[in-house]
């Protein structure tokens, strides 16, 4: 097996939020998710347990918007660790009010469906967010959707529709795709086409303290006025790359020089400005954004890794430019999902998108397609993985580091999934016998208990150690088998009071993690399904195979018998034998550790 594949096998999953119903059915439209991720001008409070602020009319140069302090009394006890970009170390993370966080996490640009290196991102700030929530802070979480921009323009004129209803259709996709990976929604979600006064508005105080200049209709910034231009990168100015997102212009003073607002162009959407029609420039959008629902200084600020330069970097200098107070405490960024430890994007055409995922095809055969051309995610695809497998492969390696996607690493997050699950569900079935539980626990579950709630709360403390988290739960996954399944389990005093335990212990865990199901049998139902769907076999064909496997062992041709299992092992069914009959579940095939040791 690769390091990564063994890695993964040492984990253990966990289960989900509030999108139980709907969340993977994807025949569902997008109107049915629509009442949880409200646009801000539909939204006059962010969702805080309290009410905290009104969007101002006008953006403050001081504070955090009026936001008042929270009692000492609601301080978590927990200190978390964040790995802080812009100090390049591991931070002790105090919010600016204590009891309350404003986080504002860089949303997607809306023009295609969002692909794993998305899902990373948004599941990345996810198991943040619930976390903090988990330490009891009050946080305001802030997501945009950049719905103008030439990408979107680019697409819609391919396609031959209006940009903004484009990118509407694949904002209410984004969140579909949400819903499937159990992401909560934010707080609230700004769109530019919504916040145009509040960018004019910033793009005139740049130009008023000197940092911008205009340009027949356009508005640039002016790198070489901010001295501190590169300090999050650690690039130096002559490194920078000009012409990042769009063509060289150049009229520009700097090369670096980045546009602010963009005069209007034939068959554009545009906007009135004191520089005449026109349309934001892509970073003074989220510097718009993030000052008008959190003010000019708050706590955290993330993204991808590819957004420190020059995403990041020129949102640092907007926001210095428009007010000198501006300051973001810790500057959060996940790691890359490569393909062939390639960096995945849509501009280097070896993406999978979300759906494809729950819709994909083998990993030998995409490898195969994606060299021999670029267009292989349109290919015919297969229903065979669970969102949730996708979530825990994600989970399955810290946040920081380079995660390599292969179905290899979805096989085996479905099988510890399938284990977790039946797990919790045969101890669900065997406490619904059970009529009073007392108070009382055994020393050694009782210690159990404590030692999983240290491992949980050291390893998400220590900058969202998800993989250690994970495997936090290992330890009472197998005494709670040992409960269920063994003769001296059955015996153990107290018993029924351990399993309940347990139990909570587990999924008060995975519910930070974001991985509860709403029903458990449900949700094993569902991956069976996959697994049979992986395995090229209906359910009839296989239990056809287990009669077959039967009356060869009545026939005492155990050697058939043998060869039955193994044919079903090699494809991911393994069979179970007990007093009551055979049974099956899926595992991790054959064909996927062969697999591995070639790789």
């Amino acid at each position: 097996m690769t390091t990564s594949l063994k890695r993964c096998c040492l984990l253990f999953s966990s289960p989900i939020s509030p999108f139980s119903v709907a969340r993977w059915n994807p025949q569902i439209p997008a109107r049915d998710f629509s009442s949880l991720f409200l646009r801000s001008k539909e939204k006059k409070y962010v969702s805080f347990s309290r009410p905290l602020f009104s969007p101002p009319q006008s953006i403050p140069c001081d504070g955090a918007n009026g936001r008042t302090p929270v009692s000492a009394e609601a301080k978590p006890a927990t200190e978390l660790y964040l790995y802080n970009t812009m100090e390049r170390e591991k931070a002790l993370f105090r919010p600016r009010i204590p009891g309350r966080v404003g986080m504002y996490v860089c949303g997607v640009t809306a023009y295609d469906l969002s692909h794993i290196g998305h899902a990373r991102v948004y599941v990345t700030f996810d198991v943040l967010y619930r976390y903090l929530k988990h330490l009891n802070y009050d946080v305001c979480y802030v997501r945009n959707f950049t719905d103008v921009d030439d990408k979107i323009i680019a697409r819609a004129n391919e396609l031959g529709e209006d940009p903004l209803r484009l990118s509407s259709r694949y904002c209410d996709e984004f969140h579909i795709d949400m819903a499937y990976l159990q992401c909560l929604p934010p707080s609230i979600e700004p769109r530019v086409s919504d916040h145009i006064n509040q960018i004019i508005d910033m793009i005139k105080q740049i130009l008023d303290n000197g940092y911008a200049y205009r340009l027949d209709g356009d508005v640039y910034f002016s790198v070489d006025k901010f001295p501190a231009y590169g300090r999050l990168s650690g690039r130096k100015l002559e490194d920078n790359r000009s012409g990042e997102r769009v063509a060289v212009d150049s009229r520009k003073i700097n090369p670096a020089d980045f546009a602010l607002w963009k005069s209007s162009k034939d068959g554009e959407p545009y906007w009135e400005s004191p520089w005449g029609p026109g349309r934001p420039g892509w970073h003074i959008e989220c510097s718009a954004m993030s000052s008008t629902y959190l003010g000019y200084t708050f706590d955290i600020h993330g993204g991808g890794m590819d957004l420190v330069f020059p995403h990041h970097e020129n949102e640092i200098a907007q926001s210095c430019a428009a007010c000198s107070k501006s300051s973001i405490a810790y500057w959060v960024h996940n790691g890359f999902v490569t393909v062939n430890e390639e960096k995945m994007s849509k501009s280097l055409k070896n993406f999978f998108t979300i759906r494809e995922v729950e819709f994909s095809k083998s990993f030998i055969e995409f490898l195969l397609e994606s060299i021999s051309s670029t267009n292989y995610w349109n290919s015919q695809v297969l229903e065979l993985y669970h969102p949730l497998a996708l979530r825990f492969f994600l989970i399955g390696t810290h946040y920081r580091s380079p995660i390599n996607y292969s179905t290899t690493h979805l096989d085996v997050a479905s099988d510890r999934l399938y284990y977790i699950y039946q797990s919790l569900l045969d101890c669900e079935e065997a406490l619904r016998q059970q009529t009073h539980l007392s108070d009382s626990l055994p020393p050694e579950t009782l210690q159990c208990i404590n030692k999983l709630h240290l491992d949980f709360e050291s390893s998400m403390s220590d900058d969202l150690h998800t993989p250690v988290a994970l495997a936090s739960i290992s330890e009472p996954l197998t005494i709670i088998n040992e409960l269920l399944h063994t003769k001296k389990g059955r015996k153990q005093e107290l018993r029924m009071e351990s399993l309940s335990a347990l139990q909570k212990g587990i999924s008060n865990i995975l519910s930070v993690l974001g991985l509860v199901p709403s029903s458990l049998s449900e949700i094993l139902q569902e991956l069976r399904e996959k697994a049979l769907k992986r395995a090229e076999i209906t359910e009839d064909e296989l239990l056809q195979k287990i009669e077959e496997r039967t009356s060869a062992r009545k026939s005492k041709q155990y050697e058939r018998s043998d060869e039955i299992r193994k044919e079903l092992s090699t494809i991911g069914i393994a069979l179970m034998d007990s007093p009551n009959g055979t049974s099956w579940r899926p595992t991790i095939p054959q064909s996927v550790h062969e697999h591995a040791t070639v790789t």
